[in-house]
């Protein structure tokens, strides 16, 4: 039986929250336990550096990124965790796809359209302010999945053009050179929540919504409690379909504590009961990994270990990937 092998990115940027937590790491642990595929994940602190040129921040994202998911059970024995940073082959593959990459199809990138459509709007020049990390970071996307020749890329539905960005420059280096590369597929999973946040949208770091995902009770409770409601009395029918708390609850809950939480809307439950409900379920469910992540961010040198012991694994596949590619570009020794 050939074995899938599983790609994903996180941006090292920002405190992981309760919406990354569900969106991402929790389906991600779950299928890097799958005895059929090999799970590649990495800290993505190069494409950090697109929006954020703080370099404390991005220290501290990669702390808090990295402890996060070896606190919530990642076993690095089966998966590969690293720091992109720490895998050079990435970067000169990045170059190389950069010359097989067309203009045309980078100008076509969601982000790099919506940075000009709102430069236009402003009255500004269609690229003020727009850096090349921005227009090419789809080819640096598509250098991490391909060095790795991953098959599947977990991704939301805004990051699907990404790797299909990648299978055409995949694609047109296969023609132009060699059968190198694996074409990659995008993999949504509808069944995964996008979790709303405090004000009702999509919780977002950009739109300062979240809740994080370690946050000591007392503050995980006064954020649970910020969550926006309306103004239905206790013993008013409420709708769970049009309510942050249920959504949140549906995430955390099991098939028959939905159903009870949908019934006690029915029945009209006060908001405060339904928050407090809802922090407890929350709480459980991370209470004894939030342990583990306090003592890993104290000691940064654990997690430094890991990094470099997933980096040494990574580069068995990159360093050998790199030589196939520079051999069918032809450079390298003579």
């Amino acid at each position: 039986m050939s074995v899938n092998r599983i790609l994903t990115g996180i941006t090292t940027t920002g405190t992981p929250h309760l919406g990354n937590y569900v969106g991402a790491i929790r389906p991600a642990i779950e299928a890097s336990r799958n005895s059929n595929s090999e799970s590649f994940y990495f800290l993505a602190d190069l494409h950090a550096l697109i929006k954020c040129h703080e370099p404390e921040l991005i220290r501290q994202s990669a702390r808090e990124i990295a402890a996060t998911w070896l606190a919530l059970g990642l076993d690095t024995d089966k998966a590969t965790f690293y720091r992109q940073s720490d895998i050079p082959e990435i970067t000169e593959l990045s170059w190389v796809l950069t010359c097989m990459a067309a203009k045309g199809l980078m100008n076509r990138a969601h982000a790099y359209k919506a940075a000009v459509a709102k430069n236009v709007e402003e009255g500004e020049d269609p690229d003020f302010g727009i850096t090349m990390g921005l227009y090419s970071y789809p080819v640096l996307m598509a250098a991490d999945i391909l060095m790795f020749n991953a098959n599947t890329v977990p991704v939301g539905k805004d990051q699907i053009q990404h790797v299909e960005m990648a299978r055409d420059i995949a694609a047109r280096f296969n023609h132009h050179f060699a059968e190198v590369f694996v074409l990659p597929e995008a993999q949504v999973d509808d069944n995964v929540a996008v979790l709303q946040g405090l004000d009702g949208r999509k919780m977002s770091k950009s739109y300062n919504n979240t809740i994080p995902l370690f946050l000591p009770e007392k503050q995980l409770k006064k954020h649970i409690n910020k969550i926006k409601t309306n103004l239905l009395e206790p013993g008013d029918p409420k709708d769970p379909d049009d309510s942050t708390v249920f959504q949140v609850w549906q995430a955390f809950a099991s098939e028959e504590k939905s159903v009870y939480m949908r019934e006690q809307f029915a029945q009209g439950i006060a908001w405060g009961e339904a928050k407090k409900q809802l922090f407890e379920l929350v709480n459980d469910e991370i209470g004894e990994a939030r342990e583990r992540y306090n003592t890993l961010l104290a000691d940064p040198d654990t997690i430094e270990d890991v990094l470099q012991n997933g980096a040494k694994k990574a580069r068995e596949i990159s360093a050998p990937m790199l030589e196939k590619v520079r051999s069918a570009i032809g450079i390298g020794r003579l």
